[in-house]
């Protein structure tokens, strides 16, 4: 998946275009490399390694990983049933080795568990808004075009984002735009998004985009970009629960590790950065009593971090795919697993 932070291309015939022609996995060498040493323990432990693609999307990051690894048994998860459709279409060569799974991956374990694995060797989190949802004009994620104004990643269920702006108090609004926008200046947007629901619904992106350019200073969106992009972010967050989502997925992906077993986080702003970061730092670090003078089994670290802080795009990788250009990279290993 990729970054809010790009325009979308819009193309088209683009739904009718398969997935192979309309995605470029993002970092995908780069991902495989971290994954790879997980998925050969697999095989050499077991005859087999599972991954678990955390977001499938279009499938490309799943795809390379199966051609790679002829045994590697693939658990593809998403709430989107459109990618579903694409995915499976882009994978039925590999029908044998893959589980397709409509779930939210904060459901990694129990899906796992339904499954009949007792662990995993790998799984990858690749965060935000897919190529597809963006490049979707009805879905209502862009705000370079008019749409809908839905942002919904599972389009059969939940409220949409012309529910939030029309129903939430303006405390709410600003609180949220605030909050998951890390938006300056989100009391004037607040305040816009009710005076102009006041006179009609808001229904469409258009709307939206024209209640916050009418106050959000010129000067801004020079040098901020879209003056919508950050008030997208937010309302996308909260009608699609991604944080507190990715608060649970983190630990119970960490949980589901075999030993030698790596996650892989692909995030594209700071607030899944700050997430995924807090969760590996708890886990790669002892729980020992400062001062105690032996460090138990039980307050041992079970899993090293693998990156440096987070990794970021080479100008190379940039080029090759310009929706990787926020790409934030962050992998941890198990080394522990107590039973």
């Amino acid at each position: 998946m990729n970054t809010y932070e790009r325009d979308p291309v819009n193309t088209d015939g683009a739904a009718e275009r398969p997935a192979s022609e309309r995605h470029v996995p993002v970092l995908l060498e780069r991902c495989i490399g971290l994954l790879t040493p997980g998925i050969e323990a697999g095989i050499a432990a077991r005859g087999r390694a599972v991954v678990v693609d955390c977001t499938l999307g279009m499938g490309g990051h799943s795809e390379a990983m199966l051609e790679r690894f002829p045994e590697l048994h693939l658990i593809g998860l998403d709430r989107d049933e459109q990618a579903h459709k694409l995915a499976g279409a882009r994978l039925e060569r590999f029908a044998a080795r893959t589980d397709l799974v409509h779930a939210v991956y904060d459901e990694i374990a129990d899906v796992v568990a339904d499954l009949g694995f007792d662990g995993v060797d790998g799984v990858l989190f690749d965060l935000g808004v897919s190529s597809l949802q963006l490049d979707e004009r009805e879905r209502g994620f862009a705000y370079s075009y008019d749409a809908p104004l839905d942002m919904r990643m599972d389009t059969s269920t939940g409220p949409t984002a012309a529910d939030v702006v029309n129903n939430y108090s303006e405390a709410e609004l600003v609180r949220i735009i605030r909050t998951w926008g890390e938006e300056k200046f989100a009391g004037r947007i607040a305040s816009a998004i009710v005076a102009a629901r006041d006179a009609a619904p808001l229904s469409t992106t258009g709307e939206l985009v024209a209640a916050i350019r009418s106050v959000v200073p010129a000067a801004a969106a020079r040098t901020g970009g879209h003056p919508a992009k950050r008030t997208f972010q937010a309302l996308r967050i909260e009608v699609n629960e991604e944080l507190d989502v990715l608060d649970r997925a983190i630990p119970a992906a960490m949980g589901a590790l075999n030993l030698g077993g790596r996650v892989v986080v692909m995030s594209y702003h700071s607030l899944e950065d700050k997430v995924t970061k807090r969760h590996f730092a708890a886990g790669s670090r002892s729980s020992a009593p400062v001062g105690f003078p032996v460090e138990l089994e039980e307050h041992k670290a079970q899993f090293k971090t693998l990156t440096r802080g987070t990794e970021k795009p080479t100008d190379r990788e940039i080029a090759e795919n310009p929706r990787a250009a926020s790409a934030k990279l962050r992998a941890v290993e198990r080394i522990l697993k107590r039973s």
